[in-house]
């Protein structure tokens, strides 16, 4: 294991301890004192596990193939943008536009997060990035997703569970929300649908790794049911672009 103080850092000069580090063949690199420093872990290859001590700064993971990054507080805005593989842990909250153009990989947040998570979200045969979101989430959430697996639970929530304009632009991908969903919230392409075996095994193999991260049980949060919103509509937007 190797340490690094972020105290004081200019984030080029963290970011090159960290890159150096990992091509060393560091398994375990503890960052002590982050704050606010950006593209922690972007680019980066491997099978390293990256501690975050304190906030890290916006684009935290941004194409990364690989690594594991577990941040110990909250985390900021453009986390996983374009990730590849690996996986992202945040035992706070976050803010927003997480997972845009994600192609692989795991985000798990504990907490809440903000406006336009899973934007643009890809997949395919091979990778299905997947977003599991421990509180609430803000407007547009899965916003022109176009594969993967976006999860919500609302754990420890009390206020509302998702913002406005839930899917809007939807044309692939799952979104899984624990409780009702109000139809009035959705994107006109959305629809609401019950799980069936194959939703359920999809579900419970994602929870299973999240409440590993975070020592939950997964017979709680599945003890409460669940609505899967997929798009009615591979062309949600046809009819203002064509004639």
């Amino acid at each position: 294991m190797v340490e690094i103080n972020a105290s004081g850092k200019y984030f080029k000069e963290l970011n090159q301890q960290v890159r150096e580090a990992v091509e060393k063949g560091e398994k375990e690199i503890v960052l002590k004192n982050v704050n606010g420093q950006y593209y922690i872990g972007d680019g980066l290859r491997g099978s390293s596990t990256i501690i975050i001590e304190g906030v890290p700064g916006n684009d935290l993971a941004a194409f990364m193939d690989g690594p594991t990054l577990r941040i110990k507080s909250n985390a900021q805005d453009n986390i996983s943008n374009t990730m590849n593989s690996g996986k992202v842990i945040v035992e706070g909250n976050a803010g927003d536009v997480l997972g845009y153009g994600m192609r692989g990989g795991k985000l798990h947040i504990r907490g809440d997060v903000g406006y336009r998570v899973g934007i643009h979200m890809k997949g395919n045969k091979k990778q299905t990035p997947t977003i599991v979101v421990g509180g609430s989430a803000g407007d547009f959430f899965g916003e022109y997703m176009a594969g993967g697996v976006l999860v919500l639970l609302g754990l420890d929530t009390t206020g509302p569970l998702v913002g406005d304009y839930l899917g809007t632009g939807m044309h692939g991908g799952t979104i899984f929300i624990r409780g009702e969903v109000d139809k009035k919230l959705c994107g006109a392409e959305v629809g609401i649908l019950d799980l069936d075996d194959d939703d359920q095994k999809v579900l419970k193999d994602a929870l299973t790794d999240y409440c590993k991260d975070f020592g939950l049980k997964l017979e709680d949060i599945m003890a409460k049911g669940f609505k899967k919103l997929i798009p009615v509509s591979s062309r949600p937007y046809g009819n203002l672009y064509a004639y």
